[in-house]
């Protein structure tokens, strides 16, 4: 099994990141990595190049499933309520917001013209091409124990140097993920990101390169605990995303 993480940007305008890891049935590594994806064309050549015809579980950040033309999805909402105290909450999604054509339900026809499921429930531990959305605030915060979500991203009022010490963070904590069940050993990857020298487009590129890595280990994990260890906000039909549990590691 092979596991892809995408940190999808809603317009092909933005760069992507992307992360295949292999799993050799003891721990994951990183195969292959991308932190500027362009074009749908480019996305779709990563995943298949990483995949090689085999297996794969695709987790992908950027809503997937978008039948509500305002307001926001009954996924946005349950997971918000769920996770406000440590301010993980999502960002409401609609077709209007996104339309009229959303990105990632783009993707998900690409990818079940090429044999992928896209379904909330995964088969735990058993060879599977299939892709899911996922979030990785509230998934941190259940995996890393976070009272709060790490504020590497930019906004309004957030200095440089309070960004770098917590995506210096961030990555500390996926590198702690090699002492996790499942493990994960991402040195080779971590180690190219130098968190002291990064701004501007450079530090969106690690930090998207980041997500995308957390995204493919999220789906690792959840493939690997089962639905003991995940839990589904929403359904097939209003769109879905799945956050790992902490108590599963």
């Amino acid at each position: 099994m092979r596991f892809v993480g995408l940190d999808l940007a809603w317009s092909p305008r933005n760069a992507s990141g992307g992360v295949v890891l292999d799993w050799d049935g003891d721990r994951a590594h990183p195969l292959a990595w991308r932190e500027a994806l362009g074009s749908d064309e480019e996305i779709i050549g990563f995943i298949l190049e990483g995949l090689q015809g085999g297996p794969g579980l695709i987790a992908v950040d950027a809503p997937l499933s978008v039948p509500n033309e305002l307001g926001t999805r009954p996924c946005d909402r349950e997971l918000s309520l769920a996770y406000r105290r440590q301010q993980a909450g999502a960002l409401p999604a609609n077709r209007g917001r996104l339309g009229p054509r959303v990105r990632g339900e783009e993707l998900v026809r690409r990818l079940r013209k090429l044999g992928f499921t896209f379904a909330p429930q995964v088969p735990p531990r058993q060879p599977l091409r299939q892709v899911i959305e996922v979030y990785p605030h509230p998934a941190a915060v259940e995996l890393f124990g976070l009272p709060r979500t790490l504020k590497y991203k930019a906004r309004k009022g957030r200095a440089l140097a309070t960004r770098r010490q917590e995506l210096s963070r961030y990555r500390e904590l996926l590198g702690s993920l090699r002492e996790r069940v499942p493990r994960l050993e991402a040195g080779a990857l971590l180690s190219r990101i130098e968190v002291a020298a990064l701004r501007g487009g450079a530090f969106k590129r690690a930090e998207d390169l980041l997500d995308a890595l957390f995204c493919a280990y999220i789906a690792l994990y959840i493939w690997w605990h089962g639905p003991g260890g995940y839990r589904v906000f929403g359904d097939s039909e209003s769109g879905f995303i799945l956050v790992p549990l902490g108590r599963s590691g």
